[in-house]
Parts: structure tokens; sequence; C-alpha cells
């Protein structure tokens, strides 16, 4: 059965077709347990499917939620975590046909000479494991051995829009559920109080804004899974959600008869006519009638103490900085919100890159080491995966004006780096290999394909089991190519 497919009015028959259409897998425990949660008169159920152990899983998981830092625009590889101490002695030349081999580049590059341009940053060796970290980084090279770098990502799309598709839905076309949305759709609520999914989007950032994309609804949305899954955007002023507060003159106890009456209509509307998305519409008003109070709980610092805030820098104090969405983002999943993607954009360095870049990094450095240690050190770090990374890498040859301290760099889908830490992966571990000039993968690629069905391994999930039938076709977040766990990389 596919959501837009016309269904019986009865419930017992929608449960009984719904269920037999999605199989006896992950997809289906947790559909019984919306539909056996939204029927029952009781009180709702502390969590999903997921919530009782074993129950939802396809094997035991070593993570339970996801903090997804997601840098778009596409931070540059070579100037971060991809050290080629060697390349300086390409500086100025082309770069060999030999490493290019013909690879398809963008319109900014087609027909143009490809200059080399080394990183005009240093790196140096960090933490007992001696990952080498670039000088830009000196927070995150004081938790290097909690960081599992991996240096040999590997994308399809050239072009932002497409690549950050691929990466949160899994596919380049529009339209498919994004990751949060599978989550929330296979292993249910932890928390009845906040919504599975939340995003929150950086409102400023310090490398520029003269080139910077927009970012669509799309990449948090749930596609054809039920709309109860998309993720929740918050606002980084006003209302944390939109209309969350009551209206001039409305107090709770008249919203509360308002909601019970427009219930009452809904349910009786379903009665009528059977659509599931009623129940969606149902659960989604009392949801935000309870985010009334867990919200404002959720948002209020008052009660961080100043050592913690200092953990994630000076800009914390500033509503909607990354900084900010890192302390937040910690408060949600210690909650029970089980999907967070931060997006910080800023990073599309064409021109300008090392003066760019400074600012990117000084934005995100501090917070994302200081969220490991804040996670750590409440014992949430073992089972809270964190994910930090782009759409795809920067080219090894220049953009713009080339000088030993300037310069900038195309899309580059070839290779590219990104780390995660926490949930079951190794630390203080790099994998994969790039040639000398960070523009191919040598040694272990990982496809974006093999990361996604990763993250999905970790929280206890098949990636090749988690399906919904739609449109004649099985589909799954990681698509119907082939998809590989990295068990290198697990603990």
């Amino acid at each position: 059965m596919t959501p837009n497919q016309p269904t019986d009015h009865r419930r017992g028959f929608l449960k009984d077709c719904l269920l037999r259409h999605c199989g006896m897998g992950l997809g289906a425990t947790a559909l019984a347990s919306v539909i056996s949660q939204s029927q029952s008169t009781a009180a709702p159920a502390s969590g999903g499917a997921g919530a009782l152990p074993g129950d939802g899983l396809h094997f035991p998981a070593r993570a339970k939620r996801v903090i997804f830092l997601f840098m778009a625009g596409a931070p540059s590889q070579i100037d971060l975590f991809d050290d080629k101490p060697d390349l300086h002695q390409q500086f100025g030349k082309p770069l060999p046909p030999s490493v290019s081999n013909g690879q398809r580049v963008t319109a900014m590059t087609k027909g143009k000479a490809q200059i080399v341009a080394p990183s005009m940053f240093s790196f140096a060796p960090q933490g007992q494991s001696g990952i080498q970290m670039s000088e830009l980084l000196p927070h995150l090279s004081n938790v290097a051995d909690d960081l599992c770098i991996i240096k040999s990502l590997n994308t399809d799309a050239i072009n932002h829009d497409p690549a950050k598709t691929l990466f949160c839905t899994g596919s380049q076309i529009p339209g498919k559920a994004s990751m949060g949305s599978w989550l929330s759709y296979g292993l249910g609520r932890m928390n009845e109080n906040l919504p599975d999914f939340v995003v929150m989007n950086s409102a400023y950032w310090t490398g520029g804004t003269g080139n910077v994309q927009a970012l669509y609804s799309r990449l948090w949305g749930s596609g054809f899974l039920p709309s109860k899954h998309q993720g929740v955007s918050f606002q980084p002023s006003g209302d944390p959600v939109l209309f969350l507060s009551n209206p001039p003159g409305v107090i709770k106890s008249s919203r509360r008869q308002m909601l019970d009456l427009v219930t009452e209509l809904n349910e009786q509307h379903l009665d009528a006519i059977g659509d599931p998305e009623i129940k969606t519409t149902i659960a989604q008003q009392q949801m935000a009638f309870r985010m009334q109070t867990s919200v404002p709980e959720l948002t209020d610092l008052s009660d961080e103490p100043e050592h913690v805030l200092a953990r994630y820098g000076p800009e914390v104090h500033k509503s909607g900085s990354f900084a900010r969405n890192c302390l937040l983002a910690r408060r949600m999943v210690e909650r029970g919100v089980r999907f967070v993607q931060l997006f910080h954009r800023g990073w599309d360095h064409h021109v300008g890159l090392p003066k760019k870049l400074r600012g990117q990094a000084y934005d995100v450095d501090q917070p994302s080491a200081g969220l490991i240690a804040d996670l750590k050190q409440r014992g949430l770090l073992d089972d809270t995966l964190i994910v930090f990374g782009g759409e795809f890498g920067r080219t090894t040859f220049c953009q713009g004006k080339l000088t030993p301290t300037n310069y900038g760099r195309d899309h580059h889908p070839r290779c590219f780096s990104v780390w995660m830490a926490g949930g079951g992966i190794k630390g203080g571990m790099t994998y994969g290999q790039t040639d000398e000039f960070s523009y191919n993968v040598v040694e272990n690629p990982v496809h974006v394909r093999d990361f996604n069905a990763t993250i999905l391994h970790q929280l206890g999930i098949d990636h090749k089991r988690l399906t919904f039938p739609f449109r004649g076709l099985d589909q799954r977040l990681t698509g119907v190519e082939e998809a590989h766990v990295v068990r290198q990389i697990l603990a």
C-alpha cells in the first residue's frame, strides 16, 4: 500500500491491510505500534517500536540517537583533515592528466587550467592516536582520540543541491524520505512530549554570505512516509517552533477545550473516510499542545552551569549560533529526541578560501569538541552517534587568484573527509586513503550509501530491511544499488 491509495473506512481493515502490505520487517513493527497507540483510549506509551529491548531492531543497537552536524557548502578536506605535506612541491604546477583522468568537473572549471594549490595550513599529530589535524581545529584536536576520520568518502553528485539531497535522503532526486524520517518511522518515539526528529539551521556564520545556497525543507522531509515523521524545524528567535504560543487572549484551558473539539471532529472524519493522514493530524495536534510545555523548558538555558556553557565557546550565548544549537542538541538527545540535524552554511569557498575557512572553523571547532566532551561527561557519548561532514569535497586545484596564502577550490565529489564519534564507532583512527593530490580514493572507498548504511547499522537497523512500498518499489534510504556497512570502523 502507498500513502496516496484509497483505504477502507473500517479501522480493523485498515490496520490489517497496512500491516500485510508493509511486510513483517521493522516498518511493520513500528506501524503496528503507531496504530495501536492511536486507537487506544489509554495514555500514550512512553516509546515507539524501538522502546523495548530488541523490539523494532534487526540486531542489538550500539547507538540510540544521532546528532548530524551538516556543513552545507562542502568543507575543504585538504585544508582540514587530509594532510598532503609533499604537495607544496607542486605549487603552481598543472594537475597531471593522469590524476584527473578526464573526470567530470563543474561548469566553473570546464576548459580552464587546473593549477595545484597546496594547503597553507599546517598539520600536526594529535592525541595518543597521532591523528594529523589542521591548525584550524585546535579544540577538535583535543578530542582526536574520540574521532574516526573517514578520508575516502565519495558521492555521485557534483553540484550542491543534488549532493545535499543525496546525503540526506539517499537520492539526488527530490521527494524521497530523509534519514531522520526513516529513523522516526522505523524506531518509533522515545519521548512523547518532543518530536522524534529536530532540525536547526545556524542563523549566521563567519565564512561570508557571498556564495551561500538555500536549504530546502525536503532535506528533512518525510517524502512518501507518513507526514508525522518529517523533521520539525526550530527557529533561532521568537517561538522555537512556529505558532507554538497561544494567541493573545487564549489561555491553556481554552486551548485544551478547542483541541478536544477538533480531535472529536477529526475522529468522525476518520471514521467516514479512513484516511491515515487524519491520524497524523490528530497526533501532531496533540504533540503541539504538549510541546507548549516541553519546548520552553528545553530551550531555557538558565539551568546550565557556566563551566558547561564555556565548553561550547563564547558564541553559545547568541541565539541561532552553531554553538548554541550544539548545546540545544545535547539537551534534546538527553530528553529523548532520536535524530537532531544541525545545518551550518557558508562553506562554499571558490575564492578567498583561507580567510573564509578560518571563520567557519571558528564557528564549529569549539562547539563540536564541546558537544563531544559534554556528552562524554554525562555518559551519553557511548550511545549517541555524532556525524560531521558536508555534501562533497574541494579540488586540489585552484579557483580565483593563486598565491601561497590566497586561493579557492571547486566542488570535488571524488573524495572528501567526514568524522564520526561515539555510538559504537572506533575513536582515534582514520579510515581510507587518497592519492598525493587528495583527488582520488586509493584505499577503502566509502560511498555515501555505505556511510548511511553504517549509521543505520549502529542504530540496530539492517538497511536492506527498512523499507516502505511506494510506486511499485520497496523504497529504502540506501536505494537499490549496493551499499555496505563499513565494519572496520566499528568498535
